[in-house]
């Protein structure tokens, strides 16, 4: 994996623990000479990122709506920033930009991102690994919601395995590394759907 999109919040919660994982999620990709991929903020998770793969000598490049960039919170010391139109651009962009994804705490955009790559990897969009780095138990209610949907039939068994979960950023990025593609609902005939 070369790079990775990370998915985040633009927050900074009272907690400090999300932006000393963010900067550690950063510093590790660099470390292990994994590009960063982005949003493109300069605040909350976003920023910390960034900034913690920066520190390292990392690569980061920022996918932003001009939007937010006329708002002023572009990160202007990324290694490339792409000012794109719209939402749909930017997640494009992510998907284009990337060998894989991980999301680590956030808030609705970041849920947006994370099941748009969920989604596009059932389908057959893309064929990268989805992780979902499960920080302090923040996401403890989404796992169990996605086993409820994989329990009562709306998540098929062979796509359960799609979102990579962990609680260890090196775990989950060994993990994304050997991961295994599932068989893609634009494969399958109507029988098994």
């Amino acid at each position: 994996m070369k790079r990775l999109a990370i998915y985040c919040g633009s927050a900074t919660p009272t907690d400090p623990v999300y932006i000393d994982n963010a900067r550690f999620v950063g510093r590790t990709l660099a470390e292990r000479g994994i590009g960063v991929v982005y949003g493109g903020g300069r605040l909350g998770l976003m920023g910390a990122v960034a900034d913690g793969a920066l520190e390292a000598g990392g690569e980061v490049i920022g996918v932003i709506p001009t939007a937010l960039v006329n708002a002023e919170v572009a990160h202007r010391g990324c290694t490339e920033l792409h000012v794109v139109e719209t939402m749909h651009q930017r997640k494009q962009a992510f998907t284009d930009l990337s060998d894989g994804f991980v999301t680590i705490p956030g808030g609705t955009g970041t849920m947006d991102e994370l099941w748009e790559a969920m989604s596009w990897a059932q389908l057959g969009y893309h064929s990268k690994p989805v992780g979902l780095l499960n920080v302090a138990g923040y996401y403890d209610g989404l796992i169990a919601f996605v086993d409820k949907m994989a329990e009562v039939g709306f998540l098929r068994p062979m796509h359960r395995d799609i979102l990579l979960v962990d609680d260890q950023l090196e775990t989950l990025l060994d993990r994304m590394a050997t991961h295994k593609v599932a068989s893609p609902i634009f494969s399958m005939s109507s029988s098994e759907l």
